[in-house]
């Protein structure tokens, strides 16, 4: 990975945004309940968007970014993750897609940890707030729909 230009590390983003876009996509494909096909149809929009808005970003923008903390609930992360693979349940669907986020913020964090311009740790920042988002979304979900039913 060559992150020696702003141009290259927005390409990179796009690169991991049209990634999850796929991935989102297939997801969906496989929901059965409507709830969560429509869920992961928001965030693969979702990463569309960022997609787009990385596409449009220069570094005179990235000053006007604000990032937020963003809650985690830390389900996810003592929740296994199976394959998916055949009948996939509601349950599958989203710890699959909440872990998902979780290795997008791990990726993007240790990536941040090693810039030293200020412009490229606010770029990386603002991904992982991004993620953080997805995450706490399909954490939320799975609160309110999987938990409720233990």
């Amino acid at each position: 990975m060559d992150f020696s230009s702003f141009e290259k590390i927005v390409e990179f983003a796009i690169a991991r945004e049209e990634d999850a876009i796929q991935a989102y996509g297939a997801m969906s494909g496989k929901a059965k309940v409507p709830g969560l096909k429509n869920l992961l149809l928001e965030l693969r929009n979702e990463e569309k968007n960022h997609k787009r808005l990385l596409e449009d970003l220069d570094k005179k923008e990235l000053k006007d970014l604000e990032i937020k903390d963003v809650l985690d609930l830390k389900i996810s992360d003592y929740l296994v993750e199976e394959p998916l693979n055949g009948d996939v349940t509601f349950q599958d669907l989203l710890i699959f897609a909440a872990k998902k986020e979780q290795k997008a913020v791990e990726l993007y964090t240790v990536l941040r940890d090693r810039l030293d311009r200020p412009e490229f740790i606010k770029l990386f920042d603002y991904l992982i707030e991004q993620e953080k988002n997805h995450k706490l979304k399909l954490e939320a979900e799975y609160d309110d729909s999987v938990y409720q039913e233990d």
